[in-house]
């Protein structure tokens, strides 16, 4: 039992002599100021305190040219910054106006095709009461018929005798006065006069 003893108290004074001077050591280096400075800096890095870093830092001052040109590089990237502010209002402001002018044409277009389809349906109840009023007129008794058509305004009985079938225009327009069936076959005649021929 004396072997491991021994062997234990070997173990004991190497590791208390291993000890010793790494304490020997660190009094050494806290006592040389070396340490001390280290340490300093370190902690400045490691916690992030700016104040410790520029004091670090203070006695490297730039000369008044460099000054001058960080103070124009400084008043460079603001005036860039202010630009860069005003080309995104400006897009904004862009982006806004598309979409009102989109919601105007889309609203516009809608109206169009309203207004296409309430004119249809007129032109379309307007001429079905001209071709109910045109077989009213083309029913009646040629003689009676030329009686309305000799009070209408010729241009309103030219239009009324053209849609009419021949015959029954030709024997309306034999009852008519002389000098309402001229002006109603001139007015007849020159209908299609201004229609391109090419």
């Amino acid at each position: 039992m004396s072997r491991p003893r021994r062997r234990r108290r070997i173990g004991k004074s190497v590791l208390t002599t291993i000890s010793l001077l790494f304490l020997a050591s660190g009094l050494l280096r806290m006592f040389d100021g070396t340490g001390a400075a280290l340490a300093r800096g370190l902690a400045a890095v490691e916690i992030g305190r700016e104040d410790e870093q520029e004091t670090l830092f203070e006695s490297c001052e730039p000369d008044a040219e460099i000054r001058a040109t960080l103070q124009l590089l400084r008043d460079r990237a603001a005036e860039l910054d202010e630009r860069e502010a005003e080309i995104a209002y400006r897009a904004q402001s862009l982006k806004v106006a598309e979409e009102e002018v989109r919601i105007n044409l889309a609203a516009l277009q809608s109206a169009e095709e309203s207004l296409k389809a309430t004119l249809a349906l007129a032109d379309g109840a307007a001429e079905a009461d001209l071709d109910r009023l045109t077989n009213v007129y083309q029913s009646m008794k040629p003689k009676d018929a030329a009686a309305v058509f000799e009070e209408m305004d010729p241009s309103f009985a030219a239009g009324f005798l053209a849609r009419m079938r021949p015959e029954v225009a030709a024997e309306v327009l034999a009852g008519l006065s002389s000098q309402k069936a001229y002006t109603v076959s001139v007015v007849l005649a020159g209908r299609n006069t201004g229609v391109p021929v090419e």
